[in-house]
């Protein structure tokens, strides 16, 4: 088997509550998996269980308390946990994609901009990302005439085309997916699960929250059970 692409070895996190006269809180203790190109991972478990947690880990928008992120950039095994920022914004930028429950873009700028940006930053001209975009937004079943417009005012089901489409318009090795399909209606879900499912051919490696059981089961290979971390927390 190739290298891994994500590596995680030894994470633990425990949040401090100032305003509880600094109570602990553990969240995982001893959380190790790996994952590989072609690869979809969801992390399973109950709500409270750290699965957004950890997959913030990965991401380096939270800090871990110990252990190790390792991922594989090129040629380079870059640390989250312990990357300084300016080389997480790179890991960011070409390696390593997040498609988040929520929409958080700059205002005013068009629902069109916001998903060809990725390809933009990449690089690619604007008359090829612009009708890329187009392509996906309609693939996605948003409407038209919603795309020269601001995603603020958008319904939570449009805005989380958009922001799937931003996700994966652009090739990241790594992906990271927060309940990508938890607004969509049942055609729209299946969308997804076809991008997905391109996404792994491809050979993305996928490591995600999936709370719905069959979207989970079309797309995952395999199940990490976080509870199994929190026992040890």
């Amino acid at each position: 088997m190739s290298e891994p692409i994500l590596q995680a070895s030894g994470l633990s996190k425990t949040f401090v509550l100032h305003l509880r006269e600094g109570a602990r809180l553990p969240v995982v203790s001893g959380a190790s998996f790996e994952l590989h190109a072609g690869e979809c991972v969801a992390l399973g478990g109950p709500s409270g269980a750290g699965k957004s947690s950890l997959l913030k880990m990965v991401y380096g928008n939270y800090r871990v308390d110990a252990g190790a992120i390792r991922v594989r950039d090129g040629d380079e095994q870059v640390d989250v946990a312990r990357a300084a920022p300016r080389r997480l914004i790179r890991l960011r930028a070409h390696t390593m994609g997040y498609v988040s429950q929520f929409l958080r873009v700059i205002p005013r700028v068009s629902a069109l901009d916001v998903v060809a940006d990725p390809l933009l930053g990449d690089g690619v001209a604007p008359e090829e990302a612009l009708p890329r975009a187009r392509a996906l937004l309609g693939r996605l079943n948003l409407p038209e005439r919603l795309w020269p417009l601001p995603p603020a005012t958008f319904s939570g089901g449009e805005q989380q085309r958009v922001n799937i489409a931003r996700g994966l318009i652009a090739h990241r090795p790594l992906l990271l997916m927060d309940e990508p399909t938890a607004s969509l209606d049942a055609a729209n879900r299946q969308v997804v699960v076809e991008l997905i499912g391109e996404k792994k051919r491809a050979g993305v490696a996928i490591l995600g929250i999936f709370h719905d059981s069959e979207v989970r089961e079309a797309v995952c290979d395999r199940v990490i059970d976080v509870t199994t971390f929190g026992q040890a927390a």
